[in-house]
């Protein structure tokens, strides 16, 4: 091996002995076919580097990468994870010992290195997280620093906890692509929404749309969960859909809803307005053909419908909708409609429960009490049914839920 003569005198006498004795071991350990022997060996010589691996220059650390890379190629399981472990944080580890435990199948060896080993660059990093498992690209998630080309291959590749991980790992950076990827999975998974959520290097067109896109309780919770930065933040972006929003419906009520009237109004005297066509019009996002086909089909005005749909209580959509006789797979699409606002798994849920419960001739009874008491107010439900004056027997139609 020739271990002695790259040794540093600086290192000392008893360095030099211990190494030589180490090398003439080694090749005894190899030589006998012992496995405890060789076990034994790659303990000492670990101890070794260890010891001295802050002083060590880089021909004494090719002298431990091949001395060590001879005996990892005998040696499975406990024995090769230990070193991994005791490798990891170090960051002049031999480099072609750590590339090896690295790639290893074994996520036990892979793992310690994949997370801390400095000694792997980009280009490894992106091979192993392309050909290695789920728990390979779990480990290179929680490093402390990412590129953001390893982590478009993460995100290509990942699974949800490879996903979780790295959108709560602050050192991890993304491309404009791998934000997207990220948004986009938050539409269905509200606790990755609030971890991209809390990120301040969101782009903020991504980041609008992140919001835009959430539940209210994802908002709040972010908005409870952020430091003053990143809630100055939320409250911006927040404040400017709110605003666009109601933008939007002024310029759709003025430019879309007599188009929208002329359309269904059409297809109702053909005989094509019945239940598919709000099922459609609310899967492709036509929210004024939506709406017009909605009150057409319980038999309520329009703004009256509209003002339901937009006061964004859950009840209030759910009475036009059973009074138009709609079952729960369309009900279920209106309530998902972007222009509506996203709805959470547990508030569809709970929709679901309150919809099979509600009577259509009680959902009927309520939508003509809000059309008369409309007419003699002159003014258009723009609440819940809690907060509409609607009498007693008709607020509990609904089940109250907290």
């Amino acid at each position: 091996m020739g271990l002695g003569r790259y040794w540093s005198p600086s290192l000392g006498r008893n360095t030099m002995d211990i190494s030589q004795s180490l090398i003439a071991e080694l090749e005894d350990s190899i030589r006998s076919g012992s496995k405890d022997k060789r076990i034994d060996s790659l303990r000492r010589i670990t101890d070794l580097f260890v010891a001295d691996a802050d002083r060590l220059n880089d021909q004494q650390i090719d002298v431990f990468d091949d001395v060590l890379g001879h005996l990892i190629k005998r040696i499975e399981g406990k024995a090769l994870s230990e070193l991994s472990r005791r490798l990891g944080p170090i960051n002049n580890a031999p480099v072609e010992v750590v590339q090896r435990l690295a790639r290893d199948d074994d996520i036990a060896v892979a793992e310690p290195v994949l997370k801390q080993s400095a000694r792997l660059g980009e280009s490894d990093l992106i091979e192993i997280a392309s050909t290695k498992t789920q728990a390979h690209l779990l480990a290179i998630s929680a490093r402390p620093q990412i590129g953001a080309g390893v982590t478009d291959v993460l995100l290509q590749r990942g699974d949800r906890k490879v996903f979780h991980e790295l959108a709560g790992n602050s050192g991890a950076s993304f491309s404009e692509t791998g934000f997207a990827t990220l948004v986009k999975h938050s539409e269905r998974d509200e606790q990755l929404a609030e971890k991209v959520g809390l990120r301040l290097d969101v782009p903020l067109r991504l980041f609008r749309e992140l919001l835009l896109r959430a539940t209210e309780a994802v908002r709040s919770r972010l908005l409870a969960l952020a430091g003053p930065e990143s809630r100055d933040k939320i409250a911006r972006v927040l404040a400017t859909i709110l605003e666009d929003t109601g933008h939007e419906a002024g310029f759709q009520n003025e430019r879309d809803y007599a188009e929208a009237q002329a359309r269904v109004l059409a297809m109702q005297r053909t005989g094509e307005l019945h239940e598919a066509t709000v099922f459609e019009f609310a899967k492709a996002g036509r929210y004024a053909d939506m709406v017009v086909a909605l009150s057409l089909l319980c038999g309520a005005p329009l703004k009256l419908v509209e003002n339901l749909l937009q006061s964004g209580r859950r009840e209030a959509i759910l009475i036009p909708c059973k009074a138009a006789g709609l079952e729960w797979p369309t009900v279920r699409m209106v309530l998902n409609c972007r222009s509506i606002g996203r709805t959470s798994d547990h508030d569809i849920e709970a929709a679901r429960a309150d919809y099979a419960k509600l009577l259509q001739s009680s959902a009927a009874r309520v939508m003509r009490f809000w059309q008369i008491r409309q007419a003699a107010s002159g003014e258009i439900a723009t609440a819940a049914p809690s907060s509409l004056g609607v009498p007693q027997e008709s607020r509990s139609l609904i089940p109250a839920r907290g």
